[in-house]
């Protein structure tokens, strides 16, 4: 057969099993996975990877799915996150967020875009590819993980720990919108501390605001950012006061201690450490004022015990056009008749910071789903596209070695 009668077989195939497609989608939805909880819906994924055929199911030392399909020397790694934010703001949902409802087409449900979406079409993707002998070369690797805590810790954990592997390359199952995605910006997380004196607010001369000696830095951190860096590609750099906390006896007295959290987006042309500097300089105008600068560091454990420390900087990443994959996955694309659009980017931040950002491993995006609807009320996916990219799953094995 030529390519065009395996996307017509595959398509047919996917037309077959679209309501067990539908029903596996649903099913993990309703399982909630927030707090990197992901033991029940990757024991739900499980199942159905060993109906399909995978081999070497299992749960690694920090808890995510591996399984595999194919038994050739390389390497490829489907992603598919399949831990979600939590729920908040219930009321604001047209539907029960683990309900898995089904209305005009579309599945809602937390989890259903941000990125349990593309765990059905990868799995009949990939079995369908087995059966039709379009995974010559290759030995693919389906890895369920836990990703909302922190981007790119599970992809750590396969390189570094278990299996301590560098895979050939990655395929990511964020939402794409069905497009082709080649990078996004990288991030810092930081905190400052703001040290005060307390007292009571009758006397508030007697102590020192804490809160108030954070005021002119968040002033100047929201003007600095019209003076960042620009890329082509990857757009402008941005930075966030994401969140603050206060100590205090009461209401009535004088706060002894604050500190906000920042959210730097980088961009190309600039280093984690030019951001923590660009911080550190409106820290030090403030003097004497005791304020501290710190890089956040990621060492929860995950639900297995297992424990790995990390500082919470991600790095910027893009493949370049005319890369191996990224040309397979936009002939793919052309192939399954989907309107010609350049690759393009997320605009948050996925395990791309580590495989490809820190480890070198190519790395390109395709699923179902618009990641403006990822962590939002009533989120949602269009069925007709996850059953859709089935057929990209599928022929992308084949179509990179099209490309070699």
């Amino acid at each position: 057969m030529d390519e065009i009668d395996y996307l017509q077989e595959i398509r047919a195939l996917a037309a077959r099993d679209s309501e067990k497609i539908t029903a596996f989608l649903r099913d993990i939805v309703c399982i909630p996975s927030s707090e990197s909880q992901i033991k029940d819906v990757g024991e739900r994924i499980a199942g159905e990877l060993k109906n399909l055929g995978f081999e070497g199911i299992h749960f690694d030392i920090q808890g995510n799915l591996q399984a595999s399909i194919g038994h050739g020397p390389r390497m490829l790694i489907y992603d598919s996150h399949i831990d979600t934010v939590g729920v908040e703001e219930v009321e604001k949902w047209e539907h029960p967020p683990y309900g898995g409802w089904i209305e005009n087409g579309k599945l809602y449900g937390r989890g259903a875009c941000d990125e349990k979406g593309s765990t059905p079409p990868m799995a009949y993707g990939l079995s369908y590819a087995r059966e039709l002998g379009l995974l010559e070369g290759f030995r693919v690797i389906y890895f369920g993980n836990m990703e909302e805590w922190c981007d790119g810790i599970a992809p750590r954990v396969f390189c570094e720990h278990d299996p301590a592997i560098l895979p050939d390359a990655v395929l990511i199952g964020e939402p794409t919108n069905l497009r082709v995605y080649r990078g996004h910006k990288g991030r810092i997380e930081m905190r400052i501390k703001s040290f005060g004196k307390s007292a009571h607010a009758a006397s508030n001369y007697l102590g020192k605001n804490a809160i108030y000696q954070l005021t002119p830095v968040i002033e100047q951190i929201q003007k600095m950012e019209k003076d960042l860096l620009i890329d082509p590609f990857l757009g402008q750099a941005r930075i966030t006061v994401s969140d603050m906390k206060v100590s205090t006896c009461s209401i009535n007295t004088v706060p002894h201690y604050a500190e906000i959290f920042i959210d730097r987006r980088l961009t190309f042309g600039e280093s984690a450490e030019d951001a923590v500097n660009q911080i550190q300089e409106i820290l030090n105008a403030q003097m004497p004022i005791q304020l501290q600068l710190e890089v956040l560091k990621y060492s929860d454990p995950s639900y297995t015990g297992f424990t790995i420390s990390v500082p919470k900087i991600f790095p910027a990443w893009a493949l370049s056009e005319d890369n191996v994959l990224v040309r397979a996955g936009q002939e793919v694309r052309k192939m399954m008749g989907l309107e010609d659009e350049p690759a393009g980017k997320w605009d948050f931040s996925t395990n791309g910071t580590y495989w490809a950002g820190i480890a070198g491993i190519p790395t390109i995006g395709f699923a179902p789903g618009d990641e403006r609807l990822a962590h939002a009320s009533n989120e949602h996916i269009k069925l007709a596209d996850v059953v859709k990219s089935v057929e990209f799953y599928a022929l992308f094995p084949m179509m990179i070695n099209h490309f070699m």
